[in-house]
């Protein structure tokens, strides 16, 4: 088995809207992540994605709760750490400060504005919605406080516009040793379906590896889809909760034994931490 047949597996680990109440395996300290985190290793993952939470449970992006969870989670098992640097009403500084003090391995780089909502066919009505905000000169500022700690950016592309917004760029110079999660099922962004991953994987550059991020019980199809496309796979409590229709997770490690699962099925092995760094072609 080559290379080629790997499979990069992340985690994400607790998100920052998904709580107790809706799903009591959410973690919420930096040793209740970490512990997930190592329970995703141990399931096949090589990488997690972070969000920092107060010990309440509220979203955070203080760099004391970031280091916290990163010395965690250093102390439990060697998986690669992706930061978070998404956040509503928070200065640009303070969404990046981390990932300048901290230097993870990766840093994800929302790609562009939208309407992020979620709609319940339930209630004829939304459950959330807000306008996620992030335009050029602020991924502009991202990019050059990566780049300067050293970190790869992970591009989320939530819709074709935002995929596209990669291109200039790449142009300019600031995009170089980047990678792709095409984040699919937001309301607002682009739908979670096979034909969608196809047209979106098709307009990744050149030599650019990409991943899957599917949300709702719609990841396991866009998975099945990525796996067969030759993509990169996630999964995780952020995105889903749910094995299958009624069955919830017991964890995130539960989650990620499926995602393995699934690649093997298909002739995919997951990658171990080492593979995923050649892969990923991280620098740290």
């Amino acid at each position: 088995m080559g290379q080629k047949d790997k499979v990069v597996v992340t985690c994400a680990l607790t998100g920052v809207m998904a709580n107790r109440m809706q799903c009591k395996h959410i973690p919420y300290t930096p040793a209740e992540i970490a512990e997930e985190a190592l329970r995703a290793y141990n399931a096949g993952a090589s990488a997690v994605h972070i969000h920092g939470r107060e010990y309440d449970g509220s979203p955070s992006i203080r760099v004391e709760i970031f280091k916290e969870i990163k010395e965690e989670i250093e102390k439990r098992c060697p998986v690669l750490m992706c930061f978070s640097t998404g956040a509503i009403g928070v200065p640009e500084e303070m969404r990046v400060a981390h990932v300048r003090q901290l230097k993870p391995h990766i840093a994800a780089l929302n790609m562009g504005t939208m309407n992020y909502a979620k709609y319940s066919e339930k209630r004829k009505d939304f459950v959330f919605k807000f306008t996620f905000t992030n335009t050029f000169d602020e991924i502009i500022y991202f990019i050059k406080a990566m780049n300067d700690a050293g970190t790869k950016p992970e591009c989320e592309c939530f819709d074709i516009g935002h995929l596209e917004s990669i291109y200039p760029l790449m142009d300019m110079g600031l995009l170089k040793n980047f990678q792709v999660s095409l984040v699919m099922g937001v309301t607002g962004g682009i739908r979670a379906t096979a034909r969608n991953l196809t047209y979106m994987s098709s307009l990744v550059p050149k030599n650019i590896v990409w991943q899957v991020i599917g949300i709702s019980q719609d990841q396991w199809l866009l998975i099945a889809t990525a796996l067969s496309l030759g993509g990169q796979i996630r999964v995780g409590l952020e995105d889903n909760f749910y094995l299958s229709e009624g069955l919830m997770a017991g964890g995130n490690g539960q989650l990620v034994d499926k995602a393995v699962k699934m690649a093997r099925d298909v002739g995919r092995e997951p990658a171990t931490v080492e593979e995923a760094r050649q892969i990923l072609k991280l620098n740290t």
